[in-house]
C-alpha cells in the first residue's frame, strides 16, 4: 500500500446553526468532518471538493487549514459561491438540515479538469472514503467518473470506505434511486460505516442483522453499524462483536455524531488498531462531539477525549 493517507470526498458548507432568534455561523460539511476528526486523532488527512471564489469559500478553506487538513485537492470555481445548510435543533438535541446547494462547485468536481488531478492522488492513498450525501451530489456523468476513480484507487491498494448518511432531501426522497446508487457503489467498498436509522429510513431494515447481511452480500469485509446509545456492532470476516458506548453522554447538538466516531475509527484503523479499539476511539469522538454544539467542535474538547484513550 502507498504511504500516502486518506482523502475524503464531498461538501464542504456555509452552516447556519438557529438559536431561538439568532444564528450562529461556522462550516461543516458529513466528510469534511470526519476528515476534521481524522486529522485530530493523528491521521495523515486531504480533502477533495470544489469551492468558489466568494469569502465563505475562503473561510471554508481556512478551517481546513487550521484542522491540519490538506487542501490542494479543492479547486474554486471563479464567479460561484460554496453551499450552505442551517440546522435546527430540538430540545432533545435532534436536527433538522435545510439545504442550499444547487448550484455548489462541489456538486461538479468529477466533470471538472482537475478531476484528473483528484483521481490520481486517490490511487497514491490509504484510504478513500465518501459518503451517501457525496453520492447524491453527482450527475449521472459524475457518478460515472467517480466510480471509475474508485475503482482504480482499489486497484491500486487503496482501502474504500463508506457511510450511507442517507438524506432524503438530497435524492429529491426518490428512494429507489438512491438504493441504486448505494449498490453500484458498495460493490467498491471494503468497510461500511452505516448508521442504522439511516438504514431503517431507505431500506426498511427492522434488525441491524439486516443491514449487516446485506453490506455483506455487496462484497464489504469490515462493516461497523452505529446505533447511537446502543454503541455499534462491528462485523469483521468469521468475527462479531458488539462495542457498547462506555458512557451514556445527554446531547446538546447530535450533528456530526456519526461523522466523528467514523472520524475516530478510521484514523484508529489506519494506526494499526483493531476494529474494537477503533470503536472505542469513534465512541470517545461522538460522545465529546455530542455535547457541543455545530459539527466542528473546539480541538481543546477533542484532545481531552483523545488523550484519555491514549495517556
Amino acid at each position: 500500500m502507498s504511504a500516502a493517507g486518506a482523502i475524503c470526498i464531498g461538501e464542504c458548507m456555509v452552516e447556519l446553526s438557529r438559536r431561538g432568534a439568532r444564528y450562529g455561523l461556522s462550516y461543516g460539511g458529513d466528510t469534511f468532518n470526519t476528515a476534521a476528526y481524522m486529522a485530530r486523532a493523528g491521521a495523515s488527512v486531504a480533502y477533495a471538493t470544489a469551492l468558489g471564489d466568494d469569502p465563505y469559500s475562503s473561510g471554508i478553506l481556512k478551517l481546513i487549514a487550521s484542522e491540519k487538513v490538506d487542501h490542494g485537492l479543492i479547486p474554486r470555481l471563479k464567479g460561484r459561491n460554496a453551499g450552505l445548510y442551517i440546522i435546527e435543533t430540538d430540545g432533545r438535541g435532534e436536527r433538522s438540515f435545510w439545504y442550499w446547494r444547487d448550484r455548489a462547485p462541489a456538486r461538479e468536481l468529477f466533470e471538472l479538469p482537475e478531476a484528473a488531478r483528484v483521481a490520481e492522488a486517490m490511487r497514491g492513498a490509504r484510504l478513500v472514503y465518501f459518503s451517501g450525501i457525496t453520492l447524491s451530489l453527482y450527475s449521472a456523468t459524475g457518478l460515472d467518473a467517480f466510480e471509475a476513480a474508485l475503482a482504480a484507487a482499489r486497484s491500486a491498494g487503496a482501502m474504500i470506505a463508506f457511510d450511507g448518511n442517507f438524506r432524503p432531501r438530497g435524492w429529491g426522497h426518490d428512494l429507489a434511486r438512491a438504493r441504486a446508487v448505494f449498490g453500484r457503489f458498495l460493490r467498491h467498498c471494503d468497510i461500511a460505516l452505516p448508521t442504522f436509522d439511516d438504514e431503517q429510513m431507505l431500506l426498511g431494515d427492522t434488525l441491524p442483522d439486516e443491514t449487516l447481511a446485506r453490506m455483506a452480500g455487496f462484497g464489504v469485509m469490515e462493516i461497523a453499524v452505529k446505533m447511537g446509545a446502543d454503541g455499534a456492532i462491528i462485523v469483521t470476516p468469521g468475527v462479531r462483536q458488539a462495542v457498547p458506548v462506555p458512557t451514556i453522554v445527554t446531547p446538546v447538538d447530535t450533528t456530526a455524531a456519526g461523522d466523528s466516531f467514523n472520524g475516530g475509527y478510521l484514523a484508529a484503523r489506519l494506526a494499526g488498531a483493531p476494529p474494537e479499539r477503533a470503536a472505542l476511539t469513534g465512541h470517545a469522538l461522538a460522545g465529546t462531539v455530542i455535547q457541543h454544539r455545530g459539527a466542528i467542535v473546539p480541538k481543546s474538547a477533542t484532545r481531552a477525549a483523545l488523550k484519555s484513550l491514549h495517556p
